[in-house]
């Protein structure tokens, strides 16, 4: 499909920089499958879904992998994507023109890097020196890092420590927090939790992959960056009795989508996993694991948005967007969540 076709205008006042508070406040725009739109609020979740559904959430922890050091006199900034192994880290490299195979980056605070090689999407392998764990290492030299939408408006700061964690983060190596549990807190877990609503967790550690731009021109040209993710044995048991008990399996976040579509089978029996994934969903897929989404406002011509639209077909999802920013929706990842209840996959 045309990318261009993913496309639309967002007011930049739309962006929301900070999260709502309590995290429990923010707004949510339900969709369903005949399309219909209503406004509510991430607080009304318990009476939008039923007894027997679950709830399926991202464990993985944002770990510091923002770096700022230098080559030289050169300014080297590195964004860590995806572990390699215990000392190695693919990474996203600003000012790479300046880096060449075998130079050592230094970010300060007795922590640096070798930039072992270059790879074919510009991104490097870059090998940490010492003994020390690499968390440990970015414990003292990193910084959270924030999606440059955010980050490029404002500067990171103490708060955003706490505010880019889910109250599920327990695994660590995401460079990108599964933002739509951000509105999660012990509250309304409480209050799905008397409704009759369950909740499980996987983890996928997200990567910088999420936050670039599709430049191509058709989404079959596009390449998405592989992520690890994990569903445990019994977890996925679980879920599969909750299926044939006629409850409802809701993704919170794309990534918990994501993973779960690519553990499932063709008969929609959901397994264990441990491994990579790049599943891409465009309009066409044909969804078998989950039942609906809990989701914040996502980029134009992004592969997010495009998600969705393949959940509840791309006019719906256009519409929907533009009663969002009408009705000053805050966007993005410190933005407001939406619920996306089809009453079957689109197809087409």
């Amino acid at each position: 499909m045309r990318v261009d076709l993913f496309d639309f205008d967002l007011p930049p006042e739309r962006i929301a920089l900070r999260p709502a508070r309590p995290r429990d406040a923010a707004r949510m725009l339900v969709v369903d499958g005949q399309g219909a739109l209503a406004d509510a609020a991430v607080t009304d979740l318990p009476g939008l879904l039923r007894a027997g559904d679950v709830l399926v959430f991202n464990d993985t922890k944002v770990i510091p992998a923002q770096l700022e050091g230098t080559r030289g006199n050169a300014r080297i900034g590195a964004t860590l994507h995806k572990r390699i192994d215990l000392r190695r880290w693919q990474a996203f490299v600003r000012n790479a023109k300046r880096l060449h195979e075998g130079d050592i980056i230094a970010f300060g605070e007795g922590v640096a890097a070798v930039a072992e090689a270059r790879h074919e999407d510009g991104s490097w392998t870059l090998a940490f020196a010492g003994e020390e764990p690499v968390e440990v290492l970015l414990e003292r030299a990193g910084r959270m890092p924030l999606p440059p939408y955010i980050a490029g408006k404002r500067e990171t700061d103490e708060a955003d420590a706490a505010d880019y964690q889910t109250m599920f983060a327990r695994e660590k190596g995401a460079v990108a927090a599964p933002t739509a549990a951000l509105h999660f807190t012990p509250r309304l877990m409480e209050s799905l939790e008397k409704a009759g609503i369950a909740h499980e967790t996987l983890t996928l550690h997200v990567g910088a992959g999420t936050f670039l731009p599709v430049k191509a021109d058709d989404t079959a040209d596009h390449a998405m960056h592989a992520e690890w993710g994990r569903i445990e044995p019994e977890v996925a048991a679980r879920l599969n009795e909750a299926k044939r008990g006629g409850g409802r399996i809701i993704a919170v976040g794309t990534t918990s989508l994501r993973l779960l579509e690519s553990a499932v089978d063709e008969n929609g029996e959901i397994g264990a996993f441990a491994g990579d994934t790049a599943i891409f969903i465009t309009p066409g897929y044909r969804f078998r694991a989950i039942d609906g989404l809990v989701t914040n406002f996502h980029l134009p011509r992004s592969t997010l948005f495009m998600l969705v639209s393949a959940l509840m077909g791309l006019e719906t999802m256009q519409r929907a967007y533009r009663h969002a920013i009408l009705a000053e929706y805050r966007f993005y990842s410190y933005g407001d969540a939406s619920l996306l209840l089809p009453s079957r996959a689109p197809t087409s």
